[in-house]
């Protein structure tokens, strides 16, 4: 199995749209044993101890509750939206996800591998806000202050999802 890694998006990304667009997008990929369909990716990503610390403060600090059963019908295509998030587009192996801020999407991805594998992708995007002057950095505060912690933070919510995909 390949390590966790920094990777260029596909091609076929659906963040490739806010890439073209120059907001900060960043994307990590990783492979697991046999064939994992994007739903049991999507419902493992977000039903990881990590991520429900994050569904927790989201709970608290945000009126956002969600549940694991939640996070199963998102992943499954039963719900359009899930604690801070709402689909903005969806295929058979990949979603685009935005937050309640319209600032920033989660993107999640499938790919079957020759060998039998699977590849795991999860990637970002920051957006400039709607009133930034044209070609203003999305990097502006909190996120260039938070970025560092962002990126530790994706590579341990996809190794997460990893494991419990491979226990």
């Amino acid at each position: 199995m390949s390590s966790l890694h920094p990777c260029a998006l596909p091609p076929d990304s659906l963040l490739q749209r806010y890439a073209a667009t120059h907001a900060y997008t960043d994307c990590y990929a990783t492979q697991v044993a046999g064939a994992v369909s994007q739903a049991t990716y999507v419902a493992a990503f977000y039903t990881t101890a990590p991520f429900k610390v994050e569904r927790l403060l989201l709970r608290l600090f945000a009126s956002r509750p969600s549940t694991d059963q939640e996070a199963v019908a998102l992943a499954q295509g039963q719900r359009q939206a899930f604690a801070a998030w709402s689909v903005e587009e969806r295929t058979p192996n990949q979603i685009l996800l935005r937050d309640m801020t319209g600032r920033t999407r989660s993107w999640l991805m499938t790919a079957p591998c020759e060998d039998g594998t699977t590849r795991l992708y999860f990637g970002s995007a920051i957006v400039p806000p709607r009133d930034a002057a044209p070609g203003a950095s999305p990097l502006d505060f909190p996120f260039s202050t938070l970025l560092g912690f962002h990126k530790l933070y994706s590579r341990v919510l996809l190794f997460a999802a990893r494991s419990r995909l491979t226990s």
